[in-house]
């Protein structure tokens, strides 16, 4: 059964509006102030607890599907997809211009339609610069991910993994990460 067309136009004016708060969001970006971008990912619904930090130009989808843990840093140019759910824990570096996506196409259907799945990265983990996370991926504790790297799967916790596809390199000689981050550059 098809849609009145009112429920269609309320749709678009609805997507558009929300397309043109993601823009709103690029252009928070450049501010060079983690408090005031933080409060603008906050209004968004990003769940992001105050000793975490964005770095400048983060891009985002549905930024109200990400939750960001404790001493968390989001390096620079970073683009994090929320519309499958996107959940990063306690004491993770993402380096920059990671990409993490939690929607793709489904090539395989008549239609090109959305295939959604959660990406969860656990504590400690480390993503080094340019790495591609995909939808449905778990990264385990501890994990470190190459740069570079397309993470098509899951990894398990205190494993390096690198290349494309990313696979095993090797084990984290640190076997029980319990760092803290520190502060964040107070320009990025």
């Amino acid at each position: 059964m098809e849609r009145p067309l009112y429920q269609k136009a309320l749709n678009r004016i609805l997507t558009i509006l929300a397309e043109f708060w993601l823009l709103i969001l690029r252009i928070v970006g450049f501010i060079p102030s983690h408090l005031l971008r933080k409060f603008f990912y906050w209004l968004s619904g990003v769940k992001i607890p105050f000793n975490s930090t964005i770095h400048l130009r983060a891009n985002f989808f549905k930024p109200s599907g990400v939750t960001i843990g404790h001493d968390t840093i989001i390096g620079y140019g970073v683009f994090l997809d929320g519309r499958g759910g996107l959940t990063i824990g306690n004491h993770v570096d993402i380096a920059t211009d990671v990409l993490i996506y939690t929607n793709e196409h489904n090539i395989h259907t008549p239609d090109f339609g959305n295939a959604f799945a959660p990406v969860t990265i656990k504590d400690y983990v480390f993503i080094g610069p340019r790495a591609i996370i995909l939808p449905g991926v778990t990264i385990g504790r501890g994990a470190v991910v190459a740069a570079g790297a397309v993470v098509t799967k899951d990894i398990p916790d205190l494993e390096v993994w690198g290349g494309v596809p990313a696979k095993k390199i090797s084990d984290r000689k640190l076997r029980n990460p319990n760092y803290k981050l520190g502060r964040a550059m107070l320009f990025q």
